[in-house]
């Protein structure tokens, strides 16, 4: 196996410094940008089981906080901030231009990676950088609460729901309607059959990272559809190596 390496990294906002994990995997020709949910952080562990299949499908991932840690402990208290959907697309979108600075993944396209409320947010700052964001994969998200905005995304879209969480997949359907207002985008509900929103039951969370898989692959020209390392074997996991802070 061959071990992966997390960069540390800094994105600079106007309300303070987010913190991210940036793993690149040797061949990656490609980077997806996760947007967390409601309440969680870039150490989710769902989100990071999908950065992990995907490392080993030949993408880079980057999980980012989407708040500083003043305003994770207050949101904690309070939720005063996981709902705010236009502060945690501001967050995104500086991140996204990171992207495009930093050497490791300077000129790769990007996916956006959107989980519950982090799905709106992501797809606002598709909207705001749509020369930048070459597809959007929503995990039981919550693109409804994009409002009007959603109209504006050209990047294709794909609405991942479970097949129990009713009420999140009618909101996708409605959601879905203002996506595809723009003829160039192309929108696709996938339905994970007999799992909750957050895909807990036994194979949801595999299919989930499949179907992203095979969405990234298509529209981010990178990637390919069998798991591998560069030795023929899966990647291990990034976490025990860390190199110092990139700006």
């Amino acid at each position: 196996m061959v071990q992966l390496t997390t960069e540390p990294v800094m994105v600079k906002t106007p309300a303070g410094t987010l913190e991210g994990d940036l793993v690149m995997p040797p061949p990656a020709r490609a980077v997806v940008l996760f947007a967390h949910g409601s309440g969680s952080s870039r150490r989710s562990p769902r989100n990071r089981a999908v950065a992990e299949f995907l490392h080993n499908a030949g993408f880079g991932t980057l999980l980012l906080d989407m708040l500083t840690p003043d305003e994770a402990s207050t949101d904690q208290r309070t939720h005063e901030y996981r709902f705010d959907i236009d502060l945690l697309a501001d967050r995104l979108t500086p991140a996204i231009d990171a992207l495009g600075s930093w050497r490791a993944t300077r000129g790769m396209p990007v996916g956006l990676f959107g989980a519950s409320t982090g799905a709106a947010a992501a797809m606002k700052a598709a909207a705001r950088r749509p020369d930048r964001i070459a597809a959007v994969v929503s995990r039981g998200g919550r693109p409804d609460l994009g409002g009007e905005g959603l109209a504006e995304v050209q990047a294709p879209t794909l609405l991942i729901v479970g097949g129990d969480d009713r009420e999140v997949l009618n909101l996708n359907r409605q959601a879905a309607k203002l996506l595809t207002s723009l003829p160039l985008t192309d929108v696709t509900i996938e339905i994970v059959p007999h799992a909750g929103h957050l895909f807990e039951e036994r194979g949801a969370l595999e299919k989930v990272s499949e179907l992203a898989d095979r969405w990234f692959c298509k529209y981010l020209g990178a990637g390919h559809s069998k798991q591998t390392g560069p030795d023929g074997g899966h990647f291990k996991p990034p976490e025990p190596r860390r190199r110092p802070p990139m700006m």
